[in-house]
């Protein structure tokens, strides 16, 4: 047998594995690392955070993938490197952070890598049905294998479209196996670049669901890093603390079809950016609206799109539990809004489960791989829309 078909064969037969979840997110603050201690697979699993840390991305990695990030046309040149130095820098940051750590690479059984996304295309975005649904994230597998001398399992996405979903939102896979509760309605809502949930409910499996809402942080951060050179981010909401919500930009970022569509959905930067802002401000007449008031109507329109798309899944007389995770819930006008709005449910941090809110989704993606080696399709319910019930990712070797 070929000796890295046989490591696997022995990690996946393995009584608990040493896993490192990465996740870097379209806000491109850094690379989130989490080394998760997961045994068993399924509902059966147990789960233990060892270790996280976010690594701190610095100016020429964010430049160099902005150049291509969420662009119809890019440097085709530009973005085949991006590929590999993307998997190469990722590399270096796993094996300085196993150094931090006081690990060696003989330590850990599995990296889990979701990659740098650069351009989610799904149909109901782009519309050209002889195509269908794309997704596109670069950081290959192989360099990160290969540098650092660990079996990587990535590119998580592309099966979940093969298999019929939209390539994302991937949350619900990891929230089916953590956050199902007896007797209570579960929301996980994520608030990255994207905000995104997954609706567990305490009824009927079958009726869960995950979707896409609409933005996050990723239109804030990019006006902040517009206005404010060398800020990536409105921290602690002090820009839109001192301006006041205008009605008229809030209705106009707020008029758009793609809000109006029943979920499930998926979206991304791709539609949901700076140029989303420059034609609400064109249609609302708000041209001459100060930075800290723009600041605070795009808050708004993130959180009020948001409480739009959950209100109506709490249910009078049954207990409801909102898990918050992400960047976003570090906002706190952003946060005190929600909770004020969201009537009828717990706002929680996912820490209430231990589960550390920033390294939630890092902790997805190694589920996703030991549920890839150690587990199988069966684990997850079938006929969900968006859900199709399949292990995901490609596995790539050392050596």
């Amino acid at each position: 047998m070929n000796k890295n078909i046989s490591a696997l064969k022995n990690i996946s037969e393995k009584e608990s594995r040493s896993i490192i979840g990465l996740m870097s997110g379209t806000s491109l603050d850094g690379l989130d690392i989490a080394q998760c201690i997961i045994e068993g697979c399924g509902h059966e699993m147990k789960l233990q955070l060892k270790n996280f840390t976010t690594v701190a991305y610095n100016e020429e990695f964010k430049n160099e993938v902005k150049k291509v990030f969420a662009k119809e046309t890019v440097n085709l040149q530009h973005l085949t490197l991006l590929n590999e130095w993307v998997g190469k820098k990722h590399a270096a940051l796993i094996n300085d952070t196993l150094t931090e750590w006081n690990l060696a690479a003989g330590d850990i059984d599995l990296v889990a890598s979701h990659g740098q996304t650069i351009y989610h295309a799904p149909l109901s975005l782009h519309g050209e049905a002889v195509f269908g649904d794309g997704t596109l994230q670069i950081g290959d597998g192989d360099h990160i294998a290969v540098n650092t001398g660990i079996i990587t399992v990535s590119d998580f996405r592309q099966k979940h479209i093969a298999a019929g979903g939209e390539g994302a939102p991937l949350a619900a896979y990891g929230d089916y196996l953590l956050f199902t509760e007896e007797g209570t309605d579960i929301i996980l809502l994520n608030i990255g670049g994207i905000a995104n949930f997954s609706y567990l409910p305490a009824e009927n499996d079958r009726n869960m669901f995950s979707t896409d809402v609409g933005p996050g942080n990723t239109i804030m951060d990019a006006f902040v890093q517009q206005h404010f050179p060398g800020q990536h981010f409105d921290k602690n909401a002090a820009i839109a603390k001192q301006g006041t919500v205008n009605d008229l930009l809030l209705n106009a970022l707020l008029d758009h079809d793609f809000l109006r569509k029943p979920l499930t959905k998926t979206t991304g930067a791709e539609l949901f950016n700076l140029s989303y802002l420059k034609n609400a401000l064109k249609h609302s007449g708000m041209y001459q609206l100060n930075v800290n008031d723009v600041m605070a109507t795009l808050n708004r329109f993130t959180a009020q799109t948001i409480v739009h798309a959950i209100q109506p899944l709490v249910k009078k007389g049954r207990p409801c539990k909102i898990y918050a995770s992400g960047g976003g819930m570090h906002n706190p006008m952003l946060m005190e809004w929600l909770e004020q709005n969201l009537t009828g449910a717990v706002l929680l941090s996912t820490q209430e489960k231990g589960i550390h809110p920033d390294a939630k989704e890092a902790i997805l993606f190694a589920i996703l791989a030991n549920e890839c080696v150690a587990g199988n399709g069966d684990n997850f319910p079938g006929g969900i829309k968006n859900f199709p019930p399949v292990t995901m990712g490609k596995i790539s070797f050392p050596s």
